[in-house]
């Protein structure tokens, strides 16, 4: 028989797990993120909903979880083993939206607190209206809330939990579902004889038998004249599928079945599934290996789960590498095209070169010559940030990650961000050539301006512009020149670089802003080989 293991240090375990996988974000649009997404929220269910509390209270009662398709009649099922109305039935729609949890009144204080589901508040039918027949049972929409019910007519020791519809047409129900048949120790299925054969329940079904959970099927609704039939045939499916041994149920279809009688079966409807029930619930040798199988199927399911889902950050971090490297090297690469321009002298054109030609005499001031260059450096500037976003742009849309950013690269045209800071070096330039002009002697020293010009001439006119040099020499001397252009040469490198990443790292926001990075992956590992030991030594 399975024991259920209680030990302290496996629990430390899988709460360090627990918080490994909440770690986890997967953010990147890539194939199978949306099956690793559900994957960590049905981990982090059957961690918070089930095996966490269950390992910390043995001894609490034993939750049952009914599930099953739209139509199935869970609601009906579970009012027929409770002995009244307790969930709003119906055949026509899908009626359970708050998930209802009924209870024996002894049993209550299990569940009215966050033992099990935590992330859900508790709504109490008032007490008066418990009995009540006709009362408006559906519970509105709750949404976030379990309903809480006690009943006298359940046995101490079971809760029954009727579960939304696993095919849901609201989303948040069908997420909501399957969260909850992770936090039961019993799974009960629920199908019909015209639905047996569905896709949704036989996958609940093959993951009741990959997590090795104790399940137990219901064949609902099952018309007199194909009882046999359909019954032979269903267990057939189950015998093919390895589910030959659970223990299944077939419940006849009914008037009551419709929804007459306040949503209840003859008791000798549901006898069999009931005394099962109970049987687990009461004799502690049934009680503690449904439990134990639950819980110890859940754990080894680990083995399998987490690396996948480790696997699953792998491919987000490696994406995200890869999406990072085309922004660093589209910038690299515009960098090192701005620097070739530069040695070529492409800034002294175009009106850079008229003023340039006409300085200084021909009419051109040394502020307007300075003008000019600094414009046309913004305008070299802007065209490598646009080319370097084209090549983003390229390289992204080879990028299955990258559609989880808005159309386009550019959100802002960065035209006035970079003639900011060209005009903030052209300031610095200034200084640095008031600072030189003040080393001299009053009357040698020239007007600071045309230093500067000149000093920008000879640093952004490449080969166009050598006479620069020349011209600044002669009015500060050669040493000054020399140095000035040192000191210049630094800034305008210093400068292109600050521009370009500035650039590079507005681009780059939105993925840092993911902050997708390997350390969740190694935690996952991490934290599944510190269960895994403490497995082995249980």
């Amino acid at each position: 028989m399975v024991t259920l293991d209680v030990r302290p240090q496996l629990i430390d375990a899988l709460s360090a797990l627990r918080d490994s996988v909440a770690a986890v974000r997967l953010p990147l649009p890539l194939p199978g993120a949306p099956r690793a997404r559900q994957t960590r929220s049905e981990l982090l269910a059957q961690l918070d909903d089930y095996l966490l509390p269950r390992l910390r209270d043995p001894q609490a009662p034993l939750l049952a979880v009914i599930g099953g398709s739209t139509g199935a009649g869970k609601s009906t099922l579970v009012n027929s083993l409770v002995g009244r109305r307790v969930s709003e039935a119906g055949v026509l729609r899908p009626t359970t939206r708050t998930p209802v949890l009924v209870c024996h009144p002894d049993d209550r204080e299990w569940f009215s607190g966050p033992r099990v589901l935590p992330e859900l508040t508790r709504v109490w039918l008032p007490q008066q209206h418990e009995d009540a027949e006709g009362v408006d049972l559906s519970g509105g929409d709750d949404e976030g809330a379990v309903r809480v019910e006690t009943a006298t007519t359940l046995p101490r020791g079971l809760a029954l939990l009727d579960a939304p519809d696993i095919d849901s047409l609201v989303v948040s129900n069908r997420i909501l579902a399957a969260e909850l048949i992770c936090a039961a120790d019993v799974w009960v299925m629920v199908t019909t004889a015209s639905r047996y054969a569905d896709a949704v329940p036989w996958h609940l079904l093959r993951t009741a038998k990959e997590y090795d959970a104790t399940l137990v099927t219901v064949l609902d609704r099952v018309p007199h004249q194909v009882l046999a039939e359909v019954s032979r045939q269903y267990g057939a499916l189950l015998t093919r599928a390895g589910l030959g041994d659970v223990p299944r149920f077939t419940v006849p279809e009914l008037p009551e079945s419709a929804g007459a009688s306040h949503g209840l079966l003859p008791s000798t409807a549901v006898a069999a599934l009931r005394t099962w029930l109970t049987h687990r619930s009461q004799d502690p040798a049934a009680r503690q290996q449904a439990v134990a199988r639950t819980a110890s199927g859940a754990i080894e399911s680990l083995n399998a789960r987490m690396p996948e889902l480790a696997s699953a950050v792998a491919a987000q971090y490696a994406a995200a590498v890869r999406l990072t490297a085309a922004v660093e090297d589209a910038y690299a690469q515009e960098g090192d095209r701005v620097r070739r321009r530069l040695r070529a002298g492409e800034v002294l054109a175009g009106d850079a070169l008229t003023r340039w030609r006409a300085h200084p005499g021909g009419g051109a001031s040394a502020g307007e010559l300075l003008d000019a260059l600094v414009e046309s450096l913004a305008e070299l500037l802007r065209c490598a940030a646009a080319a370097a976003d084209e090549r983003v742009r390229d390289a992204w849309a080879r990028e299955p990650a990258a559609q989880v950013f808005a159309e386009g690269v550019r959100h802002e045209d960065p035209e006035d961000r970079i003639g900011l800071a060209v005009r903030r070096w052209r300031r610095v330039l200034e200084e640095l050539a008031e600072e030189e002009v003040r080393e001299m002697e009053r009357s040698l020293a020239p007007d600071p301006e045309t230093v500067a010009a000149l000093l920008a001439a000879a640093l952004l006119g490449g080969r166009r512009a050598r006479r620069a040099g020349e011209r600044l020499a002669e009015r500060i001397g050669a040493h000054g020149a020399l140095r000035l252009r040192d000191k210049g040469g630094e800034l305008v490198a210093t400068y292109i670089d600050q521009v370009l990443g500035a650039e590079r790292e507005r681009r780059l926001a939105p993925l840092d802003a993911l902050e997708v990075t390997p350390e969740p992956q190694a935690g996952l590992i991490a934290a599944l080989s510190v269960v895994q030991k403490e497995r082995k030594a249980a």
